[in-house]
C-alpha cells in the first residue's frame, strides 16, 4: 500500500519530469555530461549556479538531493525532507530541464548492476573514484550546521556510518576482509563512462568509502567556518578539494588546505577523535528505530561483528595508503605467468627511478611515468613486466607494480626476499617530498606488516647495499633512509 509520503514523492518526481520535458528545447546540455568525471559534475553544478545568482550552496545541495530522490527516513531525520524545504523552490527550471534532470539523477543515484558496473560514481582528477551521494550528504550536513548555528550531528552517520555499519553486518558469514570494497577500474580514464568492480560488491565499495570520507572531511570543515565567513558556492567547494595544481616549488608538503590526496590522513585525524565503534553502533540503532529493520539484532554478537569489521576498515582505509591499481594507470598485462611470493617477506628495498628524473605531481603525469617504465622494462630489458613491486609518486599516491603477491625484478638476487619500492625521480642531490617518504616509511610498510606481507622485524635496505654496480637510491635518499627505524647496514 502506498503511504502519503510515497505518494508525495511520486507526485513531485512526476511533476519535475513534466517540467523537464517542457524545458527540453530551452536549455543546452551541460558541458561533458556524458563523461563520468568530477569536472563534468562540477561544471553542471556551476551551470545551475550561474543561472541562479545568489543561490546558496545549502539550497543547491538540498535541491540535488531532491532531484535524486534521496529522502530516506534517516536522511530526513537529520536534514529534513527536501520537498518541504522552501529554499529549494523555484529551481526546477534550472536543474530539471530534461538533460539536467537525467544527468543529476544518474550522477548521484548509487547502484551496482548485475554485471558489476557501479553507477553514481565519478573519476576524480587524482585518479580515485568517488560516490557522489555520501559526499553531498556530508556537505549538506555541514552547511546546515553552519547556517543554523547548530551541532553537525548528521555528518558521520549519513556520509559513512550507516553504509559502513550495514555492510559489516549484512555479510557476517564471510571474513571481515570481504565485507568492504571492492575497488574497480574505468573503461577509459581520459573519457570515463563505465566503472566495473573487481569482485562482487558490498554496500561499502571503495568509491562509497571515498565519498563518505570526503563528505566527513568537507562537512566538518564547513560546519566549523567562522561566524563571519560565508561558505563558497558548491562548485567552488568541490573544485577546491578535487581540482588543484601541485608544483615542484609548491608541492604537497606545502599544501595546508583540504585536498583529496590527503583523504586518508585527514579522515584518520577526524575519526580517531571519535569512539568509532560507539558511533557505528549508535547509527545502527537509529536505523533500526527509524526503518524497523528486523534483521538487526542489537546484541553482543552484532557488537563483535562491527568491532571485527572496523579493524579491517582501519587497516585497509586508514593505515594503508591508497594504491592506484594497475588497470587505472594503464598497465599492459604481464608477458608470462607471475611467480607468487612466499609471505611474509623480511626485506623492503628502496629505489629511485633515476629516469624519470623529476617527481610526478599529478595522476596523469605519474600514470604516464608508470607506462613509460613498464614499456622500458618489457621492451628494452626484456622483462615480463614493470620491475618494481610498488612506485611512489609525489602526487600523494602509491602505484601498483607487481603488487603484494608476485615476485618482482628490482633487486638482483633478492627479488624473492623482499618488496622493491621506488620513488619517482632522481634523488642523488635532493630528497623526495616528505609526504612521499612518509607514504613509504610509515604507511606502505605498516600496511605490509599488518596485512601479512612483511615480518614485524623487517629490514629496510637501499638498492646499492645488495647490488654492487648501482648508486640507487641516490646519495641524498640513501642518507635519509639510514636514519629510518628498520634500516640495517
Amino acid at each position: 500500500m502506498l503511504t502519503t509520503r510515497k505518494c508525495n514523492m511520486i507526485f513531485f518526481r512526476f511533476t519535475f519530469l513534466v517540467l523537464a520535458l517542457n524545458f527540453l528545447t530551452v536549455y543546452n546540455r551541460p558541458a561533458g555530461v556524458h563523461l563520468r568525471n568530477m569536472e563534468s559534475f562540477i561544471q553542471a553544478v556551476q551551470q545551475v549556479e550561474d543561472s541562479n545568482p545568489g543561490l546558496s550552496p545549502l539550497a543547491l545541495a538540498r535541491a540535488l538531493r531532491r532531484t535524486a530522490g534521496h529522502d530516506d527516513l534517516m536522511t530526513v531525520h537529520f536534514l529534513g525532507a527536501s520537498h518541504n524545504l522552501s529554499d529549494t523552490e523555484g529551481l526546477e527550471g534550472s536543474i530539471l530541464n530534461a538533460t539536467s534532470f537525467s544527468f543529476f539523477d544518474k550522477a548521484i543515484h548509487h547502484i551496482v548492476t548485475d554485471h558489476g558496473e557501479e553507477r553514481g560514481v565519478v573519476l576524480a582528477p587524482d585518479g580515485t573514484t568517488v560516490a557522489l551521494a555520501p559526499l553531498l550528504l556530508g556537505i549538506e550536513s555541514g552547511l546546515k550546521a553552519k547556517m543554523e548555528g547548530t551541532e553537525a550531528v548528521g555528518i558521520f552517520p549519513l556520509s559513512l556510518g550507516r553504509t559502513l555499519g550495514l555492510s559489516l553486518l549484512s555479510l557476517q558469514d564471510i571474513p571481515p576482509s570481504m565485507r568492504l570494497g571492492p575497488n574497480g577500474c574505468w573503461d577509459n580514464v581520459e573519457q570515463p563512462k563505465v566503472f566495473k568492480l573487481s569482485r562482487p560488491a558490498t554496500l561499502a565499495t571503495d568509491a562509497v568509502i571515498n565519498g563518505g570520507m570526503d563528505g566527513v572531511i568537507l562537512g566538518n570543515h564547513l560546519s566549523k567556518l567562522p561566524a563571519t565567513e560565508q561558505p563558497q558556492a558548491l562548485s567552488e567547494i568541490l573544485r577546491g578539494y578535487y581540482n588543484f595544481t601541485l608544483t615542484e616549488k609548491q608541492g604537497i608538503d606545502a599544501v595546508t588546505s583540504y585536498i583529496s590526496p590527503k583523504r586518508r590522513q585527514l579522515s584518520r585525524q577526524l575519526l580517531e577523535s571519535l569512539d568509532l565503534h560507539a558511533e557505528v553502533m549508535t547509527t545502527l540503532t537509529l536505523v533500526w528505530k527509524l526503518e524497523k529493520t528486523e534483521w538487526i539484532a542489537l546484541d553482543s554478537g552484532l557488537g563483535n561483528a562491527v568491532q571485527d569489521g572496523l579493524k579491517t576498515f582501519m587497516h585497509r582505509y586508514l593505515d594503508c595508503p591508497q594504491i592506484i591499481p594497475r588497470c587505472q594507470w594503464g598497465a599492459k598485462a604481464s608477458r608470462d605467468t607471475p611467480i607468487p611470493l612466499s609471505l611474509p617477506l623480511r626485506f623492503l628495498y628502496v629505489h629511485h627511478t633515476y629516469e624519470p628524473s623529476r617527481p610526478c605531481l599529478s595522476f596523469s603525469s605519474c600514470s604516464r611515468n608508470m607506462r613509460s617504465m613498464q614499456r622500458f622494462h618489457q621492451e628494452d630489458r626484456g622483462w615480463n613486466d614493470i620491475g618494481y613491486s610498488f612506485v611512489v609518486g609525489s602526487d600523494g599516491y602509491i602505484y601498483e607494480g607487481r603488487g603484494w603477491s608476485h615476485v618482482g625484478r628490482h633487486t638482483r638476487g633478492h627479488n624473492a626476499l623482499g618488496y622493491g619500492v621506488s620513488i619517482i625521480g632522481n634523488y642523488t642531490a635532493t630528497l623526495p617530498s616528505r609526504h612521499a617518504m612518509d607514504l613509504l616509511r610509515n604507511h606502505l610498510a605498516l600496511c605490509a606488516v599488518n596485512g601479512g606481507g612483511l615480518t614485524g622485524n623487517y629490514t629496510i635496505q637501499g638498492h646499492r647495499q645488495v647490488v654492487n654496480y648501482t648508486a640507487c637510491p641516490g646519495d641524498a635518499l640513501f642518507s635519509e633512509i639510514r636514519s629510518w627505524e628498520h634500516f640495517r647496514e
